[in-house]
């Protein structure tokens, strides 16, 4: 399960700063990389969203480790 957090981290952390490229300069990573409304930039989203709800439940959800 580590594993799901550490990819779900990245993407979150990669689509945050896509959109803070797109706030700063106007100017969209993801879009530039795949083509805009691509198969694969659509699937990035898709990828990216999932990630921060597995983010959100990682804020609420708490590990048996942190328990003890």
């Amino acid at each position: 399960m580590l594993w799901i957090r550490r990819i779900a981290t990245v993407l979150t952390i990669i689509g945050g700063l896509n959109w803070g490229l797109v706030g700063a300069f106007e100017w969209n990573l993801v879009d530039e990389l795949f083509g805009e409304g691509s198969a694969l930039s659509r699937t990035v989203y898709v990828l990216v969203g999932i990630s921060a709800v597995i983010a959100i439940w990682n804020l609420f959800v708490v590990d048996e480790r942190e328990r003890a």
